[in-house]
């Protein structure tokens, strides 16, 4: 570590992660710049190999990165992932110290989350319920939002990690549970907003206002959202590659709607959007950007084609 860096950043904890995309690579680069030596996993070898040759150490698998570490973060893409980081082959849990923290970012089913924080407390591992939300480019900027639950003792440790990445990190609970709960809550939303916003495009373009324009208008006006103005230039640009993809909507408005099942509870919105992007899926556009389910609407003519 050079010698530049803090007195404090000096005498940082340990800290892993496993996942380095779209989110958990502006998060790794966040930590770093704070002066984190990082330990890092991805699948994706080179992916690990762009970040390393600025600072930090490639692993060779989940058990690897965990090793020694005070503090290891999971940024996968759903339980089962979060499951084999954990308990796969060369899994993370059986080399993570006692006393450590296991940081899980993903969005899953908060009885998942719940489950999980017992089973690594059996193994004398702390546990933070960490979902996260904001975008590639919030995480790049260390200004994530954590949504987080758990024991005062995981806190006690990874707070200062947590902080060093996040623009704003939520308490809301001292068990596993409410940040996945919360989560889910705010992914209902999101998914309802890009559908809507996607309709709405498409009730512009079919009725032959210039796209730019409907953007221009509506981005100034009352009915604007986040995920319109961030969304919508993707259509513009004719451009679906994935930052937050199609199928990620199918899958996390999956958990909104069996979340509300269980205690039947009706979210009519929510099941709409979720046909949406199953709609889209089904066309091909899975792996696109979760924008392309504007591509569901027929008889319009979209910026850079189809």
């Amino acid at each position: 570590m050079s010698s530049s860096l803090s007195t404090a950043a000096k005498s940082a904890p340990t800290v892993g992660l496993i996942g380095l995309g779209a989110m958990g690579l502006g998060m790794a680069q966040s930590l770093r710049r704070k002066g984190y030596a990082l330990r890092v996993f991805d699948l994706r070898g080179e992916l690990m190999q762009d970040f390393v040759k600025e600072g930090g150490t490639a692993c060779a698998s989940p058990a690897d990165a965990a090793g020694g570490c005070d503090v290891l973060i999971s940024v996968v893409v759903n339980a089962a992932q979060t499951e084999a980081v954990l308990f796969g082959e060369h899994g993370a849990a059986a080399a993570l110290p006692k006393g450590g923290v296991f940081v899980m970012c993903s969005t899953v089913d908060p009885k998942f989350s719940i489950d999980l924080e017992a089973r690594l407390a059996e193994r004398g591992i702390l546990y933070l319920d960490a979902p996260i939300s904001g975008g590639a480019a919030r995480a790049a900027r260390g200004e994530i939002t954590m949504m987080t639950a758990g024991r005062p003792a995981a806190y006690d440790k990874a707070m200062p990690v947590l902080e060093a990445m996040s623009a704003k990190v939520y308490r809301l609970g001292d068990a596993a549970g409410p940040g996945s709960t919360v989560k889910i809550v705010n992914q209902l939303l999101a998914g309802v907003h890009i559908a809507a916003a996607a309709e709405a495009m498409a009730l512009g373009i079919r009725a032959g206002v210039e796209p730019k324009l409907v953007y221009e208008v509506i981005t100034h006006s009352a009915g604007n959202s986040w995920m319109f103005e961030n969304r919508m230039p993707h259509v513009l640009a004719g451009d679906y590659t994935p930052l937050s993809a199609v199928d990620i909507f199918v899958k996390d408005l999956g958990l909104v709607l069996d979340t509300a099942r269980a205690s039947k509870f009706p979210l009519p919105l929510a099941a709409t959007a979720h046909q949406m992007f199953s709609m889209a899926s089904s066309a091909g556009h899975g792996r696109e950007d979760d924008a392309a389910v504007i591509k569901i609407f027929p008889g319009i003519e979209l910026p850079g084609g189809r």
